[in-house]
């Protein structure tokens, strides 16, 4: 007899119900997102076969298709013993048509170009290289699975928590008879992260069992959720201006609008959010907004912590270039460490997609003359230069319109630099800037208003800039120059002691370095007698932090008028991060970090350029552009950047706060911690108690307060960690801001997870308040 068992037959009764069961669920879930009768949703749910390309001898066949829940992808390998796996659709961050990643670039032909396309994750996760039986087949995936990717990121907070727990009940349904037996409703109460004890189960359940049967069913459950999801802290706030027969008449909004959120609101804004955001029908008409139309707008972008106006551009940006913090990358190609981890061109995709403006090329003689671009002396991969050009090119302008400058780490020959210069010529093209904007020599940075989709180069040049537009000139080019001076030596004196490196440099590339010319430090008064405005040096993070801390005064003047690029010290092999916020305070610009790792120094960074239209260009204060400026962010002599502002935050509740662990009993004890970031003397944090198992919708009506004194430079991090006694906490979710973007009254504050993604549903909700200190 068999060691195997197989599945008990189910009779033709019992497969027609559970099929009718499964159609009633797609039609539930595609109802949720909007896409009752969709053709390419129900392409997916019935799915096709696919080539998954791992390499070039291995391509096998794999069953893709989306799931009754509307949200999980099925794959299934063609076996005699099939093994099958899922994932979320909600992990895809891209799918992207055509031989684009790596993976197929390298191990396919061209002539299945048009089959090919791959599944982009979020993270660290591998793509999904898939090859389909033709051309319109191919476009029909990627159309389908774009189309539900969007459905699902452009749904409310109200609808993704709907769609999240009604996936949770179908989950806990075990037996599938759309009923709640009490067992059933403890596994639902764990799978959305709350743990009750059994009495109170069992006093909710009796609650809700209005027909003594021993389960729920119908609306007996619609009571449940109700009372699931009921928010007391939302009913305070409401009753409190819900005047009009139990509603909220369009004066009433007003009066909640100017008292609590501080906002310059009339009766035409009140009537606005109504029309907009009022899901009773007979409410809207009557100009009225219940209570779950407001909880609908107070989730809503416009009614969140940070400041609508400030999703756009709304700085000026004709201000010179290096007036600007500028989101900036370090060895940009790396997806993990620094000794071995994979080179990709995705990652200078994911790099530009996150808003960065300054991403780096470290380029290296390759075979068959075409340069590589790698970690030297290393055991990183390797990808072609030419690649990645062609990477950036296609996503630098996807998020932000404003200029990407490419920084080059040049160790090729001069053959292999002509054939780069060929490269960024031909695939750039019009858009490389190749020679100063306008007629003669420029006295300082063009905007990035006049730099907009345009390419800068930062390298090393053979002569000044000044020499092209002094045609009698008998000023001799340099044949060589010093190579690139990010280093690893931490010894000041064995530095000056080594012989330095020369690097013969080619005339069409050194002709492309314009506004950005790599030149060594050697001190602030050097540099403001002898370095033009184009020429720009690296620091190594140790020596910018400890000029920042010893002379930040100078170093502010030095960035009014020059770009100072800083970078990860050597020992970082494994690509961690520093802070970038002592650098901003010092007004460097260029501030590169490894974008690749999670970390609090990346999330602060993802905070700052969060605002602004998510440019990657943020103006700093004005007392940071100015030449005669005293600021100085460690003495704090008095200015008009002295402002003694108290922050005060009320942390009231959290919503739907996620699981970390699979395990059924594992359930997180939350608390907030909330962190200021800035000039020394305004970093601070707080933090409340920890709730006990709830991350469903812990409450702690806890206050904190913090005193800023610079506004302009601060920035506030809301934290939410998964206490433990034992061992340290673990994060559950964060998001930066700067203070200056912060909205007043009540707000909810979204969470993002460690790769930057939103959490969907998951919040904080919160009472904001800024004084005068006294």
């Amino acid at each position: 007899m068999s060691c195997l068992q197989s599945r008990p037959k189910l009779s033709r009764s019992e497969e027609l119900l559970r099929y009718a069961k499964s159609q009633e669920e797609i039609q539930i879930n595609l109802k949720l997102l909007g896409l009752e009768n969709d053709r390419d949703l129900q392409f997916l749910l019935q799915g096709g076969d696919l080539l998954k390309v791992r390499s070039s001898s291995w391509k096998k066949t794999r069953y893709f298709r989306l799931m009754e829940d509307c949200k999980t992808m099925f794959r299934e390998s063609k076996r005699t013993f099939k093994t099958s796996k899922t994932f979320l659709v909600d992990e895809i961050s891209a799918v992207r048509m055509g031989r684009q990643s790596d993976g197929l670039r390298k191990n396919t032909e061209e002539n299945v170009e048009s089959r090919c396309f791959s599944i982009m994750f979020k993270g660290r996760r591998k793509n999904l290289d898939l090859i389909a039986s033709s051309e319109d087949e191919a476009r029909q995936w990627v159309d389908s699975l774009q189309k539900i990717l969007s459905s699902i990121n452009n749904l409310s907070t109200q609808a993704k928590m709907e769609h999240w727990i009604f996936s949770c009940l179908r989950k806990s349904d075990k037996n599938k008879d759309d009923k709640l037996s009490l067992s059933e409703l403890k596994n639902f109460m764990h799978l959305i992260n709350i743990e009750v004890d059994d009495d109170y189960a069992e006093i909710l359940f009796e609650k809700c069992d209005k027909s003594n049967s021993g389960y729920l069913a119908g609306e007996e459950i619609k009571h449940f959720y109700d009372l699931l999801t009921h928010r007391e802290e939302i009913d305070v706030i409401y009753g409190e201006y819900a005047k009009t027969s139990g509603f909220m008449s369009p004066q009433n909004l007003v009066d909640f609008l100017k008292k609590e959120q501080r906002e310059d609101a009339t009766l035409a804004d009140a009537q606005n959010i109504i029309q907009k955001h009022e899901p009773d029908e007979n409410a809207k008409e009557n100009k009225l907004l219940s209570k779950d139309g407001f909880l609908m707008y107070m989730h809503h972008p416009e009614a969140l912590v940070l400041n609508p106006d400030h999703r756009e551009v709304y700085q000026d940006m004709d201000q010179p270039l290096n007036h600007y913090f500028i989101s900036s990358s370090h060895n940009t190609y790396l997806m993990e460490d620094q000794l071995q981890g994979p080179s990709s061109t995705e990652a200078y995709v994911r790099a530009l997609l996150k808003g960065c403006r300054c991403v780096e090329l470290d380029c290296w003689d390759g075979s068959e003359g075409e340069p590589e671009i790698y970690h030297g002396y290393t055991l990183t991969s390797k990808i072609l230069f030419k690649d990645a050009i062609k990477a950036i090119k296609e996503y630098a302008f996807k998020t932000s319109d404003y200029p990407v400058i490419l920084s080059l780490e040049n160790h090729c020959s001069v053959e292999q630099q002509e054939v780069m210069a060929h490269h960024m010529s031909s695939i750039l093209g019009s858009a490389l800037v190749t020679s100063p904007l306008g007629d003669g020599m420029p006295k300082c940075f063009p905007s990035p208003e006049e730099l907009k989709g345009k390419f800068l180069i930062k390298g090393k040049r053979l002569n000044k800039l000044e020499a092209t537009f002094a045609p009698d000139n008998t000023e001799d080019e340099e044949e060589d120059v010093t190579e690139e001076e990010e280093s690893d030596d931490e010894d000041q004196e064995q530095e000056k002691k080594k012989e330095k490196k020369k690097l013969k440099l080619a005339k069409a590339l050194s002709d492309m370095v314009v506004y950005c010319k790599s030149v060594h430090f050697h001190g602030f008064e050097d540099a403001r007698q002898h370095l033009s405005f184009y020429e720009m040096s690296s620091f190594k993070e140790n020596k910018a932090l400890e000029l920042a801390a010893e002379s930040a005064n100078a170093y502010i003047h030095h960035n009014v008028e020059k770009l100072s690029r800083i970078y990860p010290a050597g020992s970082r092999t494994n690509s961690s991060n520093y802070s970038p916020v002592p650098l901003w305070s010092a007004g460097c610009q260029v501030v590169a970090l490894n974008f690749q790792t999670t970390c609090t120094d990346m999330d602060v960074n993802q905070g700052r350029f969060l605002i602004n239209g998510k440019s990657g260009y943020v103006l700093k204060p004005a007392y940071m552009r100015d030449p005669a400026s005293e600021f100085d962010p460690v003495t704090l002599t008095r200015g008009d950047w002295l402002q003694h502002k108290t922050l005060h935050i009320m942390v009231i509740s959290g919503q739907q706060l996620p699981k970390l662990s699979k395990k059924k009993s594992s359930i997180v004890d939350p608390l907030v911690r909330v962190e200021v970031y800035g000039v020394p003397d305004d970093n601070a944090e707080a933090k409340t108690s920890a709730i006990d198992n709830n991350g469903f919708n812990p409450e702690w009506n806890e206050n904190m307060e913090f005193n800023v004194h610079v506004p302009e430079l601060a920035l506030v991090r809301f934290t939410v960690e998964d206490h433990d006694s034992a061992t340290s906490n673990e994060f559950v979710g964060q998001y930066t801001l700067p203070f200056n973007s912060l909205r007043m009254g009540y707000r909810h504050v979204p969470l993002l997870n460690k790769n930057g993604d939103v959490l969907p549903s998951a919040g904080l909700f919160v009472y904001i308040m800024v004084t005068d200190a006294n």
